[in-house]
């Protein structure tokens, strides 16, 4: 049903609803003026035939003549006019005028008009106390007034009501069709617009212009911001499943090699069981080094899908210095013989990926922990953390081999190792890929004081406002594409 039709009906019901309450309230108020124009009339008469009423019943207490006392009754009831008259005597009763038959029953008292009903006529009644001027001669006069005009004129007024209401009905119906049509006009425009959207197979999308209609322009931003918010979850959906097969083939591709190694390494164990001594124990040591390559490899392939797929609901206030300090530590159990220090400064603050920031340090410090020894000697790292300004910068020196400058882009694409790195070639793209997502820097560079390398990495710091800044990069394809092309959002400058 149209909307203009609910409006038309809901009008067209209510409007004969609030004519037939209007007629009832005008009813009652011209019933109450009738009412109160006969009571007037009721209590001027009764104050005008009160005297004549005193001299009948003191003529009637006196025994005169029959002549007299029809005198007085005459007068009596002349000076009621237009209205009935019951003079009601200790001894007798007399009745002139229109008034109820003698068996209606009357109250006991009317000193105020009352409404009297009786043999189907409405009486509006007054009673008033009066004296003979003798002890004992006292009696009740009783003023009677037809309400049949009163009855017609409310019969009149109830009709007319009615038929009001009666013609209201269809007339407002119709009318309010009409106004409710003409206004709906802009609503069924962008009805049409929108309904002529397909989000899956054009990118067209809704062009509205302004009415200046408060509901029409808030549904029409309503809908811009559904298809919005439909056409960024199908990029990350889109996205997301690129990054799905991105990590199949990449999974199959890089785990085809240690697999096929340690395939060898097996068939040599037990097509020759009799192996033992140094052979057996390089070729365990091989299995032991594979394994431990293909595990880290699927864990780093894991992380580099859960970077590509984190949401900004993910992200909050994370104290670096605690990220730095617990990562630190657990780099010094797992590499003892190293030799790893750190100064942080505390309570610096940024908005970010708990998760993902621990990655960040962690793999900056295994890097630095495996290619920052020298020769004959454990690796020497040191860790840094400092606020300069409205960033916080994080600096790591190890005092290994380095890095050639004309490399330095090149270790952060995927699958980036030097030949004899252990590693699986993805640590540092796992850092470029966070320092991205948190709106960082990244830079490898000389250290200072002496051979090695320094890499340092500048975030901004949380500036009080929870959330500012938390906007996440729409294209994230770190899983798809080699790092080159977004190295260059976060090595600006470097």
């Amino acid at each position: 049903m149209r909307l203009s039709t609910r409006i038309a009906l809901a009008v067209g019901a209510t409007v004969p609803v609030l004519v037939l309450a209007t007629g009832w309230l005008l009813l009652r108020l011209v019933a109450a003026d009738l009412h109160d124009q006969q009571d007037a009339h009721l209590r001027e008469r009764a104050a005008t035939v009160a005297k004549d009423a005193r001299g009948l019943l003191r003529a009637s207490a006196a025994d005169r003549s029959a002549a007299v006392e029809q005198a007085r009754q005459r007068k009596l009831f002349t000076s009621a006019l237009d209205v009935g008259v019951r003079l009601i005597g200790p001894d007798e009763t007399f009745t002139g005028g229109p008034q109820p038959d003698a068996g209606a029953p009357l109250p006991p008292s009317a000193p105020v008009p009352v409404t009297l009903r009786a043999d189907g006529h409405s009486w509006r009644i007054l009673s008033t106390r009066v004296s003979g001027g003798r002890p004992g001669v006292r009696g009740t006069l009783w003023l009677f007034a037809s309400d049949t005009a009163a009855d017609t004129q409310l019969r009149l007024v109830r009709r007319r009501a009615v038929s009001v209401a009666l013609l209201a009905a269809p007339l407002s119906g119709l009318l309010a069709w009409g106004v409710a049509a003409r206004a709906s006009r802009p609503l069924r425009r962008l009805q049409r617009r929108a309904s002529g959207l397909d989000p899956r197979s054009s990118p067209t999308r809704l062009d509205h212009t302004p009415t200046r209609i408060a509901e029409v322009d808030d549904l029409a931003f309503t809908l811009r911001t559904v298809l919005a918010r439909y056409d960024e979850q199908a990029a990350r959906t889109a996205e997301a499943l690129a990054t799905a097969r991105s990590f199949a083939s990449a999974a199959s591709h890089e785990l085809r090699t240690p697999l096929m190694s340690m395939q060898t390494n097996l068939e040599i164990l037990t097509g020759h069981p009799e192996l033992a001594g140094a052979d057996r124990d390089e070729v365990l040591h091989d299995l032991r080094r594979e394994h431990a390559r293909l595990l880290g490899l699927l864990v780093m392939l894991r992380d580099l899908g859960r970077g590509d797929l984190v949401e900004a609901d993910a992200f909050g206030p994370v104290d670096l210095a605690d990220v730095v300090e617990a990562s630190t530590e657990e780099q010094r159990r797992r590499h003892p013989r190293a030799r790893l220090s750190g100064r942080c400064a505390p309570g610096l603050r940024v908005y970010g990926w708990e998760p993902g920031l621990r990655t960040v340090v962690d793999n900056l410090l295994v890097n630095a922990l495996v290619h920052g020894s020298g020769e004959g000697r454990p690796a020497q790292v040191e860790v840094s953390l400092w606020a300069t300004g409205t960033d916080v910068l994080l600096v790591v020196d190890d005092q290994g081999p380095g890095i050639p400058p004309d490399l330095r882009a090149q270790v952060f694409e995927r699958f980036r190792r030097r030949p004899d790195s252990p590693g699986s070639g993805l640590g540092l793209t796992l850092v470029a890929q966070q320092i991205a997502l948190h709106r960082g820097r990244v830079r490898v560079l000389d250290r200072p004081a002496g051979p090695g390398t320094r890499v340092e990495v500048t975030l901004p710091l949380l500036n009080g406002v929870a959330g500012e800044g938390s906007t996440l990069p729409l294209r994230r394809n770190w899983m798809i594409e080699a790092a080159d092309r977004p190295q260059e959002f976060h090595k600006d400058g470097s």
